[in-house]
């Protein structure tokens, strides 16, 4: 089934402005060795080319928050009564900083067909807490948005090790570091020729003269 994306999207367009709509939201959270992906549908469905499992009403997510500015909210994401799988996989795997996508978009009728669907979200886990109920377990997971990472500092210099982690094997920067005690003439006259004495032509003292001659 091809799904299309993209704000240009016609099929998005029309949705938007249509009296009756079916929207879904999905959730692709990226471990380090699996890949999570759910939505609030019953069946599994195709988005993106990539299945997502359907998790119905035992997906929820906080209402996102959009301003004029470049400021950034955060969103929580819940997913309770899933199987052990998914939950020793929140156990096990490091979820700091990983990658998170919040999908949202429009199923023809009461299918699990993906009509059209855009980026709503997309940013950070930072923290997860679990409980074990006898109905199953819970997940609740923190997410930060990427723009965050514009208050960052990078930590990186015009360094030969900083442009190294950037482009194995560049040299650009190799000779930074000679240059930090590098001395260079610039504007600086030298002395030509022997002698040394101060003031008179050609190293001359006429000290002496001058002094006769006010006598």
């Amino acid at each position: 089934m091809a799904t299309r994306t993209g704000a240009n999207d016609t099929n998005l367009v029309e949705r938007l402005g249509a009296v009756e709509e079916n929207l879904f939201i999905a959730i692709k959270a990226e471990f380090d060795t699996e890949v999570i992906r759910v939505w609030n549908g019953i069946e599994d469905a195709a988005l993106n080319g990539e299945t997502y499992l359907g998790a119905g009403q035992l997906l929820s997510i906080s209402v996102g928050e959009e301003s004029s500015d470049l400021s950034s909210s955060g969103l929580t994401i819940g997913l309770s009564g899933m199987d052990s799988s998914v939950l020793n996989l929140a156990l096990t795997e490091n979820y700091a900083n990983r990658p998170i996508t919040v999908f949202m978009g429009y199923v023809d009728g009461a299918s699990n067909n993906v009509n059209s669907s855009f980026t709503l979200y997309k940013g950070r886990m930072t923290s997860m807490k679990i409980a074990d109920t006898p109905t199953g377990a819970s997940i609740t997971l923190e997410c930060e948005n990427r723009l965050v990472d514009l208050n960052r500092p990078s930590n990186l210099r015009y360094t030969k090790e900083s442009q190294e982690f950037l482009h194995s094997g560049d040299t650009f920067f190799n000779r930074v570091a000679s240059l930090q005690d590098k001395e260079i003439v610039w504007g600086k006259t030298t002395s030509v020729g022997g002698g040394g004495g101060g003031g008179g032509v050609g190293g001359r003292d006429d000290s002496d003269s001058r002094h006769r001659q006010l006598k």
